[in-house]
């Protein structure tokens, strides 16, 4: 995909692409199929995978609007390319959001396994920069103004703890299978098995469908959930916790790369962070795009939500429809804010001696010579509190968490 008016969008690759999108409902259709036949409920299995391409897309997008969404056009295709033994059995059982929405969560699944790759690469790196830099004096900054001494090594150990926070949701995120029949019930499937087999409970022949098409596709099991959303809100949310983490990193390194400040630099690149008409500036443009999607993201997932709270009936009219493509874009941005912070912290700079040059130019002591006066007793020779103890302390969870070793972690 490409997007003038979303720099980077290239980074993330084909996920959740109009192309990958039809290649997994084509999948779903496929998985389906093949559960059936394993029942005894379809006459063949048949891969369906190459009966409908990527130069379908535009076709099938067009036709979209007659129905409403794509599945119906992507069933007349299969089915008009299908052996005629095999075409009348296709999406037999299944409603259009089945399809839809196991298509979604197999992108989400994607999505969440590139992202969980990410924030290991980040808690790395995060990891090395607060063992490097744990006494590495600077100020702290409250409110915009200077408060107490600290270290780099300890604001590295806090975005640290928002990377391993992510991570910790998404490993929790799970990715259902969607197959419920026309209102949920599996009415279909059961009347096929009520009726092609000798089951004594055709209803466990329909379950034993559902476990099947679920293993084939990597997904799990749960009842159908057309208008229990939370499937849908819980990806959304843990997609969220992902950008509030590095927009918040991103937040204090384009405060302290200003000119004035001058502690961190975002990693050199040829032409980056230039400007049409001052050619003297580098922009933070890495942490530019990082905030530009913090900023954005949280609507998104207020409009899942929204969705989700305003479904009706057994198919919502309207805000199923909503969810499609905005939890589409809110994914594919936060795989690009991912690469972004990745990178912004694989090369991130760190100016040590203006971090100590800001530190000695400032009155950072007023609450240590007011404890040491309420005390009677002379203040101490530093005023870095429990530093180290809590640096270590962040870093043995990141490495319970996330499982990085060999960085040094106590």
């Amino acid at each position: 995909m490409t997007n003038l008016l979303w720099p980077g969008d290239h980074r993330a690759g084909e996920h959740m692409t109009d192309r990958a999108l039809l290649g997994s409902m084509v999948a779903v259709e496929s998985a389906w199929l093949g559960a059936l036949a394993a029942a005894g409920l379809a006459p063949a299995d048949a891969d369906l995978s190459r009966l409908v391409g990527h130069e379908d897309v535009a076709a099938l997008a067009l036709g979209a609007e007659d129905s409403g969404n794509p599945i119906v056009g992507v069933v007349e295709l299969l089915r008009q390319r299908a052996t005629p033994g095999i075409r009348p059995w296709i999406h037999r059982g299944l409603t259009s959001q089945d399809v839809v929405d196991t298509a979604l969560m197999l992108g989400v699944r994607a999505v969440a396994d590139e992202l969980r790759t990410q924030l290991r690469e980040q808690v790395s790196a995060l990891t090395s920069l607060a063992n490097l830099h744990r006494g590495t004096p600077m100020v702290a900054r409250t409110l915009t103004q200077h408060a107490a001494p600290s270290t780099f090594g300890a604001k590295a150990a806090r975005w640290c703890d928002g990377v391993v926070d992510a991570y910790e949701r998404l490993s929790g995120l799970v990715t259902p299978i969607q197959l419920g029949g026309a209102v949920g019930t599996w009415s279909a499937t059961t009347e096929l098995a009520t009726l092609l087999t000798r089951a004594g409970d055709p209803t466990e022949v329909a379950e034993r469908v559902m476990h099947t098409a679920a293993a084939t596709l990597g997904l799990h099991v749960r009842t159908p959930w057309h208008t229990t959303r939370t499937p849908i809100t819980a990806a959304a949310d843990a997609f969220l916790g992902c950008t509030d983490g590095w927009g918040r990193i991103a937040s204090d390194v384009v405060t302290l790369a200003r000119p004035e400040i001058g502690e961190l630099s975002e990693p050199a690149a040829d032409r980056r962070g230039g400007s049409s008409s001052m050619p003297h500036k580098r922009n933070p443009v890495l942490s530019i795009m990082i905030r530009r999607t913090a900023l954005s993201t949280p609507q998104l997932a207020a409009a899942l939500h929204t969705a989700a709270a305003l479904a009706n009936d057994e198919r919502p009219d309207g805000a199923w429809h909503a969810e499609w493509d905005t939890l589409r874009t809110l994914a594919r941005r936060t795989v690009i804010a991912g690469s972004q912070c990745g990178e912004l912290l694989a090369g991130l700079r760190v100016h040590a001696a203006r971090m100590a040059e800001n530190l000695g130019a400032a009155e950072v002591l007023g609450e240590q010579r007011a404890i040491a006066d309420l005390a009677g007793k002379p203040s101490s020779p530093t005023y870095f509190g429990a530093v180290d103890r809590l640096i270590d302390e962040s870093l043995r969870r990141a490495e319970r968490v996330v499982g990085k070793r060999g960085h040094g972690i106590p």
